[in-house]
């Protein structure tokens, strides 16, 4: 039986895929370095030892990966949470991530950068901000303030990127760009009135809940549910031609605040997720960054410079909360916006995708996303530890 190129190369990424799978939690343990950074750069010496070839079937794969992981990043959004944030959380809160987008646009404008920028500087992720509740514990004010401060500005990043993707789209003329708005601010419009229906709905019917997502199943019930209204809203993004990323974040995001009552579903849900499609969109983001680009001076420059940039204007904001926080916990918190591991990557991709970025810059990005996952998180353990 003959096997055509395309199927040489399709086996030859499930091995090499498997292989990673298996060894980068090891490496990532061994190194003291977040398992997605230990993926990226193992995608990378790959790709450049020629042993991940370019695939259409991977690049869809690690497309899924993508969306799902914009998924979990919904899950860690209750909306409900918002609703009852103190006033006082929330003016702060928003005032520090105000001066971050006034900063941004500064910088932006004063450096000549692509406008795209104005969202990356400020851009957060609560993906590694997680991992520091193991070593400051669930009752950490100052981490605690980070979690839902880095939440909203989550929020707020993936709308932006949605929007400004759009309005900065190339080939597209004004009429399309008023459709492609009015679509986006009618679908997010909709979701918020699904979800103020549904909170009435849930609390008239609790009951639906578990008929929904029962106590005891044996079908898994819960996750087929989870799994219908992530495709059903991919589905609707594709029709409405939206992007994917925020459909998949709203979709994560609902089932956080309907759902939260089960306690599992998230670590289930996770398990199957940076198990094996999210590490499959780390690998190929990885093999995407031509290592041989590391000889390029002025591609460290820049990583570094945009690196610098991010944490100085969170040191700059951090005034909002001045009376909150002592020095150090202020420190802490700053390094603690600084490292947007996942949400960069993402950006970085979804910016390159729509041609708002060259290639240099995307890799000065993904470099910086590596960067700032290994010196950011190292930093604030040496913080922790100085009394």
């Amino acid at each position: 039986m003959q096997h055509s190129v395309t199927d040489i190369n399709n086996l030859q990424i499930l091995v090499v895929i498997a292989l990673c799978l298996l060894i980068s939690p090891y490496i990532a343990k061994f190194f003291r370095l977040p398992i997605s950074a230990t993926e990226m750069i193992l995608g990378s010496v790959l790709a450049y030892f020629s042993l991940l070839p370019s695939s259409e079937l991977f690049t869809l794969v690690s497309s899924i990966g993508f969306c799902y992981l914009m998924f979990m990043a919904g899950m860690e959004v209750n909306l409900k949470s918002f609703f009852s944030m103190k006033t006082s959380l929330a003016k702060r809160s928003f005032f520090y991530i105000s001066n971050l987008y006034i900063l941004s646009s500064l910088l932006t404008y004063i450096m000549g950068l692509p406008y795209i920028f104005i969202i990356i500087f400020p851009v957060m992720s609560v993906g590694l901000l997680s991992i520091l509740f193991k070593d400051f514990g669930r009752d950490c004010y100052w981490l605690n303030t980070s979690m839902v401060v880095a939440t909203l500005a989550e929020v707020i990043s993936i709308i932006l990127l949605t929007v400004v993707g759009t309005v900065l789209k190339q080939d597209i003329n004004l009429f399309e760009l008023i459709i492609n708005l009015l679509y986006i601010f009618s679908f997010l419009a909709f979701c918020l009135l699904a979800f103020k229906i549904l909170r009435v709905l849930f609390w008239w019917y609790p009951q639906l809940k578990n008929v929904l997502m029962p106590s005891e199943d044996k079908n898994e019930k819960d996750i087929r549910l989870c799994m219908s209204v992530f495709m059903l809203i991919i589905a609707t993004m594709f029709i409405l031609k939206l992007d994917l990323a925020l459909g998949s974040f709203i979709a994560g995001s609902f089932i956080s605040t309907f759902f939260s009552r089960k306690q599992d579903l998230d670590k289930r849900l996770s398990s199957f997720g940076y198990g094996l499609l999210i590490p499959i969109f780390f690998i190929h983001i990885g093999s995407t960054f031509d290592l041989s680009l590391l000889k390029e001076i002025e591609l460290i420059k820049n990583a570094f410079f945009i690196m610098f940039a991010m944490l100085g204007i969170r040191l700059i904001s951090v005034i909002a909360f001045y009376e909150k926080f002592n020095l150090k916990q202020s420190l802490l918190f700053v390094l603690s916006h600084s490292m947007p591991l996942t949400l960069l990557v993402a950006t970085a991709t979804l910016s390159y995708n729509a041609k708002l970025i060259d290639k240099e810059l995307y890799s000065a990005l993904i470099l910086t996303a590596l960067f700032e996952a290994i010196l950011v998180m190292s930093l604030i353990k040496v913080i922790n530890s100085k009394e």
